[in-house]
């Protein structure tokens, strides 16, 4: 009889390297998984994580090393094989189909059929079963373009679990998901392991880290950068590992100047691309020298918001105002060219153009300007040049600047947009979600850039779902509830518990006594 010390993995690394054209993604990586265990794996935008878990799933073959699953080696041809050996992952960004429902999406290319038809009275129950084993709310027969990001996130789940996986790879499950979202999230996946699932687990929230992990792999540069025991590290022991040296996490922001309003939006409404109006009468100001933060619950009408003040997004009612001008009706280039930068909140759709290569896509706001350009004339050493410097500057990881920037992971895509818009003369600057996906190390610097465009006399408007960020960086802060300015705080005053309940309910406990 063999004795076998401690679990068996389910899941076996050894030794996997993976190179692309000047860069060296993983390097001589171990890993284990254990049955019903959470794996944590902590880096860097560009450490290497993504690149680890497609090798593991099959989209990339590593170019050494060895991948075993439940003690079987395995050389996957495709997702396909590891489907059939049981391994699900939910990427970063869905694969979803939004005109399709839920289970038209769940069995696309796994489809049930009776006959030459489809059998989907056979997939909802399937669905059924699945959402009541598991905790999955969701309804077979919804529309997913109609469903908020947290629920396309279960179908995704749904997905993985209808193919009978049982080691699931989650890449930054909660990059998207509002406070609210990430609790169920964790109901869900505690639930999960319960059941006897495996899971490998991608963050860059050291918080969650600590709160969901039994182990923790940290990775740099490609390689392991060491261990850690979540029972004994910390958030800034964790941090210290990913960047390899002191992280800090509180700003350091000294007192606002505020000077002439830059930004004044009047009664403003907007309706989204459902016709139900999302802005419903948002007034507010903003000055020079000062940084409002917007907070509320995803979905209540942040995006459109944003869209409608940067021109991305036709106005329903009222006014904006930008340094001066009105701006109600400009189009985007010609409020940029008033001295507005804008971060989006959806950086695939609205920031990048995945095809060009990154140096394009640094100048995709000014490409037509000196001395980018000479009467028409593209200069490409001179947008090579620009490019080069802001990929050192903001430690964008890249082995190129003339490779397409769809090659980069999201974080340095991210790094991409802020290093764009933060470049050059900005007097009033409009930043959504800009630290999404990022690492604390990239984090510290882009919170330290934004800060110091405020103390240049630049106007900020800061939306973002991370409360944290909010309180962080905020000199005034103004609660978005059902497309309304609800509430309107000195960030020096506010309180976390003060602001998550405006939030929720749209509210204060003072103002709900006095109705009462």
């Amino acid at each position: 009889m063999t004795v076998v010390d401690g679990p068996v993995p389910v899941l076996d690394v050894r030794g996997v390297t993976k190179t692309f054209p000047g860069v060296i993604a993983n390097e001589d990586i171990d890993l284990t998984l254990n049955q019903g265990e959470i794996h944590c794996l902590l880096g860097e935008n560009g450490a290497g994580k993504s690149t680890l878990v497609n090798v593991i799933f099959g989209l990339y073959k590593p170019d050494k090393g060895t991948v075993k699953v439940r003690g079987e080696e395995v050389k996957f041809a495709g997702v396909g094989e590891a489907i059939e050996h049981g391994i699900g992952m939910v990427h970063q960004h869905f694969q979803l189909i939004p005109v399709f429902t839920v289970a038209e999406n769940v069995i696309l290319g796994d489809e049930l059929t009776n006959g030459p038809f489809l059998s989907m009275n056979e997939a909802r129950r399937r669905i059924r079963e699945l959402e009541e084993q598991y905790g999955l709310i969701v309804d077979p027969d919804a529309k997913v373009g109609d469903l908020s990001v947290g629920e396309q996130q279960r179908v995704e789940l749904v997905k993985a679990l209808f193919r009978e996986a049982d080691i699931l790879i989650l890449d930054e499950p909660t990059a998207v998901l509002t406070p609210g979202e990430v609790d169920d999230f964790f109901a869900v996946v505690r639930s999960l392991v319960d059941q006897g699932k495996s899971i490998i687990f991608i963050t860059h929230k050291l918080r969650e880290v600590l709160a969901v992990a039994d182990r923790i792999t940290v990775l740099r540069n490609g390689r392991i950068a060491g261990t850690a025991d979540p029972a004994t590290a910390t958030q800034q022991s964790l941090a210290n590992l990913m960047v390899g040296r002191d992280v800090v996490f509180q700003v350091d922001k000294g007192e606002a100047h505020p000077g002439e309003v830059a930004l004044r939006v009047e009664d403003l409404s907007v309706e989204d691309e459902r016709s139900v109006m999302t802005v419903n009468g948002f007034s507010a100001e903003v000055r020079a020298g000062e940084i409002f933060g917007i907070a509320g619950v995803e979905g209540n009408g942040q995006r459109e918001l944003v869209e409608a003040i940067t021109g991305m997004r036709r106005k329903a009612g009222g006014t904006v105002e930008i340094l001066g001008h009105n701006a109600t009706k400009l189009t985007p280039r010609k409020i940029a060219e008033l001295g507005t930068a804008h971060i989006p909140e959806d950086r695939n759709k609205h920031g990048l153009v995945g095809s060009y290569s990154v140096a394009d896509n640094m100048v995709l706001n000014k490409y037509s300007q000196a001395p980018f350009a000479r009467r028409w004339v593209r200069n490409t050493s001179a947008v090579h040049d620009e490019a080069e410097e802001l990929v050192e500057q903001f430690d964008i990881r890249t082995p190129s600047v003339d490779v397409p920037i769809d090659t980069l992971s999201g974080g340095n895509q991210q790094k991409v947009i802020v290093a764009r818009e933060l470049t050059g003369d900005v007097d009033l600057l409009i930043v959504a979600q800009p630290t999404r996906g990022l690492d604390v190390g990239s984090i510290e610097y882009i919170h330290q850039q934004i800060i110091d465009r405020r103390d240049r006399g630049a106007a900020v408007l800061l939306v973002s779902a991370e409360l944290d960020e909010i309180l962080s960086l905020s000199d005034r802060i103004g609660v978005l509830y059902r497309g309304r300015l609800v509430g309107v705080f000195d960030g020096a005053d506010a309180t976390r518990e003060e602001l998550g309940y405006l939030m929720a309910t749209g509210s204060t406990p003072d103002t709900e006594e006095v109705a009462s």
